[in-house]
């Protein structure tokens, strides 16, 4: 027997800060979370799954109009087999206030009001799982959890933040996974954290990460889980992509380098990320650091850096779109910039106290709420000690270069 978990797969979400840009073609970013969820549909079909079980964050938040549940509904025709939905952060019961009345025969949703337990005894399966009924759920949901039933194979589903200090995700349901494995279950199905983490292998305990990368954090395959159980016993969980396209970070140090030198350094770059990709397009941010005497020239360029990224990619084998260039290289030191050293020591000692950086993360953090949550991604806002350290080196040129202009 086969079964997929799947989670976060905010149906219909844009990705993120794109929507605008004439540059990347529309048919390439339009509909993605759709194609990644037919994709895994298809996936459940070919391996002939005997259930899928989504474990939150279904859809984004509430519909912009029907043609979400809509094609919801005509997915799960298409999938013909049980599907257990449970309800998380973005889609909890406050958040959804549009509704297609009955959901399909084949999907089961978890209550929000208590732990519920969905038996599927052709399988010989238990699924025990607590749908979020508002956006933020503080308490640990697993200690409500029932003990096992016996003689079955019991499945905790669960949407949580479990031990994640937060940062890009918020904490919500936390729980531990010793905690999770002292309840006796033989899987445990979560969603919230959109990267692939596994927590432990007796008992699996798995975040199959999101379905779809949607901005530049969230790099890398996304996709599903498909666990196999073999005599009432799961001997596998594997990672299938179901992604259409995928986004990469590319850092490139520019240091003590040319023009052809540094074209070939962003080509050493590209390959390897185009080859990850696997067939698929490539949405990257480049980022170019180091001190280089190219750097007035790069800071004025970033249209050629760009044009360099996609040069790269065809010469790799693949398509590449660029999000965006940061250029965060420095001018070789000159007299001025030795003038003002003490000045920049100082400015850059406030990194090494720990209560400066978490002051300043908390306001950064407060900031970063007040924005719309579909740009909240993609507004480079530091969320650790290393981003806030790279925007410092950002502000300070800003600062040294206004301090070396003479007065208008």
């Amino acid at each position: 027997m086969k079964f997929l978990h799947a989670a976060d797969i905010h149906l219909d979400s844009p990705l993120a800060g794109l929507a605008a840009r004439a540059d990347i073609p529309a048919e390439l970013i339009r509909g993605c979370t759709r194609r990644a969820f037919e994709a895994m549909i298809q996936l459940a079909i070919d391996e002939d799954v005997a259930f899928v079980v989504i474990a939150g964050d279904l859809y984004d938040g509430d519909w912009k109009d029907f043609s979400t549940g809509l094609f919801f509904t005509a997915q799960m025709r298409r999938l013909n087999r049980p599907c257990y939905l449970l309800r998380g952060n973005h889609d909890a019961q406050s958040v959804i206030t549009r509704s297609l009345g009955r959901l399909p025969p084949n999907v089961h949703e978890f209550s929000a009001r208590t732990c519920q337990t969905h038996t599927l005894a052709e399988a010989g399966v238990a699924l025990h799982g607590h749908s979020f009924p508002n956006r933020a759920v503080p308490e640990d949901l697993s200690a409500l959890y029932p003990a096992p039933t016996a003689g079955l194979l019991n499945i905790g589903v669960l949407h949580t933040s479990a031990e994640d200090a937060g940062g890009l995700h918020d904490r919500y349901a936390p729980c531990t996974a010793a905690a999770l494995a002292l309840k006796g279950y033989d899987y445990w199905a979560l969603g919230h954290i959109h990267e692939r983490r596994v927590l432990s292998e007796s008992p699996w305990i798995v975040f199959p990460g999101n379905l779809q990368g949607r901005h530049v954090q969230e790099t890398g395959a996304k996709g599903c889980t498909l666990v196999t159980v073999e005599d009432s016993r799961i001997v596998a969980a594997e990672h299938r992509s179901v992604d259409v396209l995928r986004w990469a970070l590319l850092e490139v140090d520019a240091s003590d380098a040319d023009v052809p030198t540094l074209t070939d350094r962003i080509g050493q770059a590209v390959a390897p990320a185009i080859a990850a990709a696997e067939g698929r397009p490539l949405l990257a941010r480049l980022v170019v650091t180091g001190e280089t005497a190219l750097h007035e020239r790069l800071r004025s360029d970033e249209a050629g850096l760009a044009a360099l990224l996609r040069d790269a990619a065809d010469a790799a084998g693949g398509s590449l779109q660029p999000e965006k260039v940061r250029i965060r290289t420095r001018a070789p030191a000159q007299g001025g910039e030795e003038r003002l050293a003490p000045l920049r020591a100082a400015f850059e000692s406030g990194l090494d106290d720990a209560d400066t950086v978490a002051a300043l993360l908390a306001e950064f953090d407060r900031l970063r709420g007040m924005l719309p949550s579909e740009l909240q991604a993609s507004v480079e806002i530091p969320a650790d000690a290393a981003a806030l350290r790279a925007f410092a080196d950002d502000a300070w040129s800003l600062a040294a270069r206004a301090m070396e202009e003479p007065p208008a």
